[in-house]
């Protein structure tokens, strides 16, 4: 009985997680004169709705901006994990004045209301023209994408054997030649799995790109967002969710590859050794 209601458990959450994008898939599928059918599976398949998604012929830029999500996510998961191994580091390895008001501050960040940062970050970049450049949303995607990389990586920066690091130091390693061949290596599980986390994070935020992107520089949640259709009285709803489906289905991909690392990565602090 017990094992019949963990399976049942699993099998609501996969259908509660999984039943949205299955029917956008359906729907993305569907010609576009049946979009609001009602039939559980995929009827009328047809593959103009990706076309139409792909088009630029009615202002949409949906490749361009595609590639300026791939960008931002990048350099934003690239710099968050780089400060926050060595925030995490410094964090798990030295006691220090202010050390709990520092962890305390970054928790704070991390619970920071984002829509409290879009009117006073809107004014600030205008007044530094920075208004539709990459700069605008890579820097407020770091400072939400930090708090959780040093957060993840901290746990894990606690579980290590500090012995193996004073053993190296012993053997006449420096502390940076220590930390880059003894330390990393041991925390490449977390390290990936925060890059994960930080990059799908960075690569579905809307509301600050929304106001403070332009036509050229917005990822694709935005241009999403604006897709046009035939004539202002007709919303592409096909397209929509054919757009949102291959936008999708890389990250599910991506998580289903990596789910063994992903888990490694975010349990690996959880035990002492």
């Amino acid at each position: 009985m017990r094992s019949f209601g963990h399976y049942a458990g699993i099998i609501f959450i996969m259908f509660w997680g999984l039943a949205p994008f299955y029917w956008m898939v359906v729907t993305a599928l569907r010609h576009k004169d049946y979009t609001f059918d009602t039939t559980p599976w995929p009827t009328h398949i047809t593959l103009d709705n990706f076309r139409d998604a792909l088009a630029t012929d009615k202002g949409n830029d949906f490749l361009g901006a595609l590639g300026n999500s791939l960008f931002i996510s990048l350099v934003t998961t690239a710099i968050a994990v780089a400060i926050g191994v060595f925030t995490a580091y410094a964090l798990a390895r030295y006691n220090f004045p202010g050390k709990g008001i520092v962890t305390g501050i970054i928790l704070a960040a991390s619970m920071f209301p984002a829509i409290a940062l879009v009117t006073p970050l809107f004014q600030l970049f205008g007044s530094l023209e920075w208004i539709g450049t990459y700069r605008a949303m890579i820097i407020p995607n770091i400072s939400f994408a930090l708090p959780l990389t040093i957060y993840t990586l901290l746990s894990f920066f606690r579980q290590l054997p500090w012995e193996l690091e004073e053993a190296a130091r012993v053997d006449g390693a420096s502390r940076s030649q220590a930390f880059r061949l003894i330390l990393l290596p041991l925390a490449a599980p977390a390290l990936f799995t925060t890059a994960i986390i930080a990059f799908i994070t960075t690569w579905n935020e809307f509301m600050l790109a929304r106001q403070l992107s332009t036509t050229a520089t917005e990822p694709v949640t935005v241009a999403i967002a604006r897709f046009s259709g035939p004539s202002s009285f007709e919303y592409p709803y096909a397209a929509t969710m054919a757009a949102g489906a291959l936008v999708t289905i890389p990250l599910v991909i991506m998580v289903l590859v990596f789910q063994h690392r992903i888990v490694a990565g975010l349990t690996a602090g959880g035990v002492k050794a």
